[in-house]
């Protein structure tokens, strides 16, 4: 059998830019076994995995591996394994995706010869923050200070099907210049059952509202260059702590983001939030793709 794999840079129209996914398009047939070996191989922090439909439930199934383990859902290999999907049956629609997280509807817009990939993520959840022995040695793993934080964004999990550690800090220069420390890094996740950490500050004057940086060492990604379920969480937890209240609207929240810049990988995504009595009832991200390149292997 072969099997058409593509490198792809989503969140970005720049190739070397945005954050990079392996795609394979037509998996059927490759055993988990494979999977890992590919993803490995091809050592983006996600490879996604396309699957034809084995229900009229859903349109496709896809599946996301890292290159040391399978997790339920990424945000930038589902804009990936559906600019593939646009890019070869020239698709544009509604669609739904089979994923570890649950059934999820895609959109897929074209625009001139182009296309967006809209992506509906999970249900939201934000956790109680964490108490002030857990803040401090998130942020003293982080390399940064209790000063550095914001006060007005308490360290929580947020999550829309693959759960961060949110911590927002005052002074982008701080942001740009971290070196976190992965060893502790990884300890603190064994201990709270989260990989991921988003550290982010916030500029409402400006039409970029959020820059980020995310690390997650305990499942082999030192930096992810532009995360989707980083972002798509971190709207949900802005409307759940009511951060930045004169940029929200009644029933949705909107904004930009840029990630990526300390690595010069940066690239930007779209949030939306539905907001129900005031509450984060769903979260969508909007995104755009370009091939780096398309080979063949078989297996």
């Amino acid at each position: 059998m072969r099997y058409r794999i593509y490198q792809i840079d989503s969140f970005t129209r720049e190739r070397f830019h945005g954050n990079p996914a392996g795609v394979v398009a037509n998996a059927d047939g490759l055993s988990e076994t494979q999977m890992q070996q590919i993803a490995r191989e091809l050592n983006n922090s996600e490879t996604a995995f396309i699957f034809s439909s084995q229900s009229p439930d859903y349109d496709v199934e896809v599946r996301f591996f890292t290159p040391v383990t399978e997790v339920p859902l990424c945000g930038h290999a589902t804009i990936a394994a559906h600019y593939v999907r646009a890019i070869e049956g020239d698709l544009s629609g509604s669609f739904v995706q089979k994923t570890k997280a649950g059934l999820l509807p895609v959109e897929i817009i074209r625009e001139g010869d182009d296309f967006s990939i809209v992506m509906t993520q999970a249900e939201p959840f934000v956790s109680e923050p964490f108490g002030p022995e857990m803040t401090g040695r998130i942020a003293e793993a982080l390399g940064l200070t209790r000063s550095d934080l914001r006060e007005d964004c308490p360290v929580a999990v947020a999550s829309a099907g693959h759960s961060k550690i949110m911590v927002g800090i005052k002074d982008q220069k701080v942001l740009h210049s971290l070196q976190p420390d992965d060893a502790a890094l990884t300890e603190i996740s064994r201990r709270t059952g989260c990989n991921g950490y988003y550290v982010f500050t916030l500029h409402p004057e400006e039409r970029i509202l959020v820059h980020g940086r995310m690390f997650a060492p305990a499942i082999g990604i030192r930096e992810d260059p532009v995360t989707g379920n980083a972002n798509g969480p971190l709207g949900i937890y802005m409307v759940h702590f009511g951060i930045c209240p004169e940029l929200q609207h009644e029933d949705c929240f909107d904004f930009e983001i840029l990630q990526g810049e300390a690595i010069h990988r940066d690239g930007g995504m779209k949030v939306h939030v539905v907001k129900e009595n005031g509450k984060p009832k769903l979260v969508r991200i909007t995104g755009t793709a370009v091939v780096v390149f398309r080979t063949e292997i078989e297996a």
